[in-house]
C-alpha cells in the first residue's frame, strides 16, 4: 500500500473546507463592500458640504462687496452732486481756470461712478412711474397732460439696473374748473 493513500482527506471533507473559505470569503467580500459604500457615501455628503461651504462663503462675500461699493457709489455720488454746484457757481464768476478746473474734477467724478454702473433716470417730460419717481407734489397745469412729470426736484439714479435713488418729481394734474 501506498503511503499518499493513508494521508488523503475524503473528497466531501475538502469540499466542506472549500465551501466554508468560500463562504467566508464571500462574506468578508460583503462586509469589505458594504464599507465602501458606506465611505463613498460619507465622501459623497463631505463634498456636497464643502460645495455648499464654498457657494456660501461666495455668496457672503459678494454681498460684502456689493454693500461695500453701495457705500462708496452714495459717498462719491454726493461729492459729483456738490461739484455740479460748484461748478455752475465757479461759471458766474467767470473765472475760466476755475470753471476748467471743475469741469475737470466733475468729470472724473462722474466718469468714476458711471464706470461702477451709476446711471441717471430721466424724468422731465416722462410720464410718472412710481418705481423710479417719488413724487412730492402735484402742480395744476395745461401745459403737460396729467401724469406727465413737469419739474425734477432731485435727480435719480439706477445702479446696475436697479433703483438707487428714485427721483423726485413734481407730476402735473388736470386743472379743476372754479364753481362760481
Amino acid at each position: 500500500m501506498s503511503h499518499k493513500s493513508h494521508n488523503k482527506e475524503p473528497n466531501d471533507v475538502i469540499e466542506a473546507k472549500h465551501k466554508g473559505k468560500v463562504a467566508e470569503l464571500e462574506a468578508s467580500l460583503n462586509e469589505n463592500t458594504k464599507l465602501q459604500e458606506k465611505y463613498l457615501n460619507q465622501l459623497k455628503y463631505a463634498r456636497a458640504d464643502l460645495e455648499n461651504l464654498q457657494k456660501n462663503v461666495q455668496k457672503y462675500v459678494d454681498e460684502g462687496v456689493t454693500k461695500e461699493k453701495l457705500k462708496l457709489v452714495q459717498q462719491i455720488l454726493t461729492i459729483a452732486e456738490e461739484a455740479d454746484i460748484v461748478l455752475n457757481e465757479a461759471k458766474k464768476t467767470k473765472n475760466s481756470i476755475l470753471v476748467e478746473g471743475m469741469e475737470m474734477i466733475r468729470k472724473k467724478l462722474w466718469k468714476v461712478i458711471s464706470c461702477e454702473g451709476l446711471c441717471p433716470i430721466e424724468a422731465m417730460g416722462k410720464p410718472f412711474d412710481p418705481n423710479v419717481h417719488e413724487a412730492i407734489q402735484q402742480v395744476e397745469t395745461c401745459d403737460y397732460p396729467e401724469g406727465m412729470i413737469v419739474e425734477e426736484i432731485k435727480k435719480g439714479y439706477l445702479l446696475n439696473g436697479k433703483v438707487f435713488r428714485p427721483c423726485l418729481v413734481k407730476v402735473a394734474c388736470s386743472s379743476r374748473p372754479t364753481s362760481s
